[in-house]
Order: structure tokens, then C-alpha cells, then sequence
């Protein structure tokens, strides 16, 4: 299993890097978030989408649980399990309603349904090491090893 560590000291590092990441996306693949309230996952998420080519603007859905950016032929699912506490409750979010080989998901808090996920996610860990830097893990695919940084 392939793990990468890289440090962004921005928010546009944090996007540049991640929309490398999104080029390489394809429908069916699963992005486990790790880390902190403010760690940075849904700014990870506006480079995954601009990556896939997305125009969409990516917000939290803190609130509503899932946005969906793009169309059928390239669709980003962006999850927020915070208030979620396991797979019977995930069960009443509509989570299982949303086509997995159709589409990327991006879920944060993911921690609270890992047995949910499927057994080849790809895990990205963020941790705050200053006000704009971040050191962020990837983890669980041969095909961002080229990314560089």
C-alpha cells in the first residue's frame, strides 16, 4: 500500500495538490477524510473537483449531510459523517441511495462509518501544523506515487 506524506503552507497548496489528486479520480472511488474540524477537507475537496474538472462551488455539507457536484458523466459526492455515530444510523442519511460506481465520494469524518466504506478507499489524513500549513497523508493507491508536489 502506497503512503505519501506532503506539507501545503496554504489553502492554494492544499488545492493545487488535491487537483492533482482529482485528475486521477475515476467513478467508484471512495476518499476516506481523516482529520480535525478545520484540518482542511472541504478545501482538499475544491481541488478534487477542479481536478475532475468540475466548475461547481464546493461548500461544507456540514449541514446537509451531501452535496453532489457535476453530472452523470462526472459526479463528485461530498459527505460530512460528523453527526453520524455508525452504520445504523447512516442507514437513515440516504448514504446508500448514491450510485458508488457512479460517482467519487469524498467523505469526511469518515471515522464514524469505516465499516461502511468499502475495503480499497483511498485515506487522506490532514493535520494542522500552523495557521495555513498542513501535513497531509495519502494513503491506499499506486496512482497518485507520480503526483509529486
Amino acid at each position: 500500500m502506497t503512503k505519501l506524506t506532503y506539507i501545503t503552507h496554504s489553502p492554494e497548496e492544499t488545492i493545487a495538490l488535491a487537483e492533482k489528486i482529482g485528475a486521477k479520480l475515476k467513478a467508484g472511488d471512495v476518499i476516506a477524510y481523516l482529520g480535525d474540524l478545520g484540518a482542511g477537507k472541504t478545501t482538499f475537496t475544491r481541488g478534487l473537483a477542479k481536478g475532475m474538472g468540475l466548475s461547481d462551488l464546493v461548500t461544507s455539507p456540514t449541514f446537509a449531510l451531501v452535496h453532489t457536484y457535476g453530472s452523470e458523466e462526472r459526479m463528485l459526492c461530498h459527505f460530512d459523517m460528523y453527526r453520524i455515530s455508525g452504520e445504523e444510523e447512516l442507514e437513515t442519511t440516504g448514504f446508500y441511495d448514491y450510485p458508488m460506481e457512479e460517482c467519487v465520494f469524498a467523505i469526511e469524518w469518515s471515522e464514524n462509518i469505516i465499516s461502511a466504506l468499502p475495503e480499497k478507499h483511498i485515506r487522506i489524513s490532514m493535520e494542522h501544523l500552523g495557521d495555513e500549513e498542513r501535513r497531509i497523508t495519502i494513503e491506499g493507491d499506486e496512482r497518485f506515487a507520480d503526483i509529486g508536489t
